[in-house]
């Protein structure tokens, strides 16, 4: 589609209502989630589509939907501040999700698993997320256990912890850990 698909913003979600228009925004490379659907079976589907505030940051970027607050148009400049004061560190969030994005990565939340992302080469229900990355700002001090936690989650389902932060230049630096047993 040449124009952008609108989405209304509600809350702390973007919302596709047309559900054609959904199910091809989905279909973009798992952006979303169908409204009442857990784990879509296909991409195809006749319901509302629910977008992250980061999944709609960056359709919006790439002109591929435009957000509505009640009436009015948001530009990138207004929603980004809008999702600023909705979330906190949402700026680094938005850096690495966008980061990964750009390498074709596909991003979904990692909520489940206690981190910010859980990161599929191909797409969930395709393959299974090799990563499971948490964004710590610059100057954020991580303890040991927080460490060893976050390690033994990701070990138990097989994936890699990446710690991702953002730094002064914006550039992402990533950890990636890999545990052994002894």
């Amino acid at each position: 589609m040449e124009t952008p698909i609108p989405a209304q913003l509600v809350d702390k979600q973007v919302i596709v209502w047309n559900s054609e228009h959904g199910s091809y925004i989905y279909q973009l490379g798992y952006f979303g989630k169908p409204v009442g659907i857990r784990k879509p079976k296909s991409p195809r589907f006749d319901r509302p589509l629910e977008l992250t505030l980061l999944e709609a940051a960056f359709l919006q970027q790439k002109n591929k939907i435009s957000i509505f607050q009640e009436e009015a148009l948001l530009s990138e400049t207004e929603f980004i501040e809008i999702c600023n004061t909705r979330f906190a560190k949402f700026e680094d969030l938005y850096a690495v999700y966008l980061d990964l994005r750009n390498k074709r990565y596909i991003v979904r939340p990692g909520l489940k698993f206690g981190t910010d992302f859980a990161v599929y080469r191909r797409g969930p229900g395709i393959d299974h997320s090799p990563f499971l990355i948490s964004i710590f700002p610059r100057d954020t001090t991580i303890e040991p256990i927080d460490l060893v936690r976050a390690g033994r989650v990701a070990t138990s389902v097989r994936k890699r912890y990446v710690i991702a932060t953002v730094l002064s230049d914006r550039k992402i630096r990533y950890y990636v850990f890999q545990w052994n047993r002894p």
